[in-house]
Order: structure tokens, then C-alpha cells, then sequence
């Protein structure tokens, strides 16, 4: 007698499929939303981003190992944000959110203060390789710990520490060359 594994989780008395993909999105959709976010989606993109992410777990639900779903959302949403990233890049347009007059006139100073600030930190983000910016995300913007991390990613710990470090190194680098450039006048 042939066994598939969605007959196992049926004797095992698992979750049925709706109500596991209804529960698995309303705990991580703010993770998804968050993780586009760091991995340079634009706003106007990251709901968009975020459908395509449902569409890829609801299609690969039956296969995915509930212990997995974390990890799988992270993956996932890493790389549709590069695929925004480089689709909005070829396009070479220009953001919605970054065109429009801010809404609020009370204090513009602090607005553009505060889209510079997101923008330098996007750019700092940008310039780190791709496996250091994961555990940079993860451990500095999501505060998630170092064991977390290296099992959601599924690397040593000491992997997850060697690219903290120097993902820590290269931030501080490239943050103190930008601050040096911003007092020059440059």
C-alpha cells in the first residue's frame, strides 16, 4: 500500500489545509511584510510581494513541514524582494511613495529627515552581500536570537556568528565613510 504524506498528516489528526494556511499567514504576515521591507521591496511593491508570497506557501503547503514554515516565508520573500528589486530596477521607475508630496505639511523638515534616514539605511543594507544581510536583518531589525537564526537558515551557529560580525563590520564601515562624506558637505 502506497502512503503519501498527505495521508500520514490525515491519520495524524492534523490541522486540514485551509485552516493551516489561514493560521500560518495570520501569525507571519507582518514577518513577510517586514522582510520585503529589508530586503529593499519599495512600499508600493511590498503588497504585492506579499500575495506572491501566499501564492508560493499555498502551493507548496501539502509539502512543508510545519516546523518549516518559518523559514520557508523568509526564503521566500527574500527572493521575490530581489525580483521587485531588479524588475523596478529595469523598469527604472521611480517609487510612488518617494514621488508624492508627504500628506502631512505640519513638519516637512522632519519628514525628509526621516525618508533620508530610511533611505541611508536602505543603501547601507543594500551594499551588504546577500548572506550577511539575512543575519543582519534577522538579528539587529528583527531581534530574533543567534540559535533562531542559524535554524531558520539552516547554517551553523558559528556561521550565523561570523556573518553578524562581519555584516556589523561592513555596516559600520560603509555607515562612518557616509558620516564622514555628510561632514565634508559632499
Amino acid at each position: 500500500m502506497n502512503v503519501t504524506r498527505r495521508d500520514r498528516v490525515a491519520v495524524l489528526g492534523a490541522e486540514p489545509r485551509e485552516a493551516r494556511l489561514r493560521r500560518v499567514l495570520d501569525e507571519q504576515i507582518d514577518f513577510i511584510g517586514r522582510t520585503l521591507r529589508a530586503f529593499g521591496a519599495s512600499e508600493t511593491d511590498v503588497d504585492d510581494g506579499v500575495q506572491q508570497v501566499c501564492l508560493v506557501l499555498a502551493g507548496k503547503l501539502d509539502t512543508l513541514e510545519p516546523a518549516a514554515e518559518r523559514a520557508f516565508l523568509f526564503a521566500t520573500a527574500h527572493r521575490i524582494a530581489f525580483r521587485l528589486r531588479r524588475s523596478r530596477a529595469r523598469r527604472a521607475e521611480v517609487p510612488f511613495d518617494e514621488a508624492v508630496e508627504p500628506d502631512d505639511p505640519s513638519d516637512p523638515e522632519r519628514l525628509m529627515d526621516e525618508r533620508r534616514a530610511f533611505d541611508v539605511l536602505d543603501d547601507l543594507l543594500d551594499a551588504l552581500d546577500d548572506d550577511l544581510r539575512q543575519v543582519f536583518v534577522l538579528y539587529e531589525i528583527e531581534d530574533m536570537t543567534m540559535a533562531a537564526i542559524a535554524e531558520l537558515l539552516k547554517v551553523p551557529p558559528g556561521t550565523v556568528a561570523s556573518r553578524l560580525r562581519r555584516a556589523r563590520e561592513q555596516f559600520h564601515e560603509r555607515a562612518s565613510r557616509f558620516r564622514r562624506k555628510e561632514a565634508r558637505g559632499s
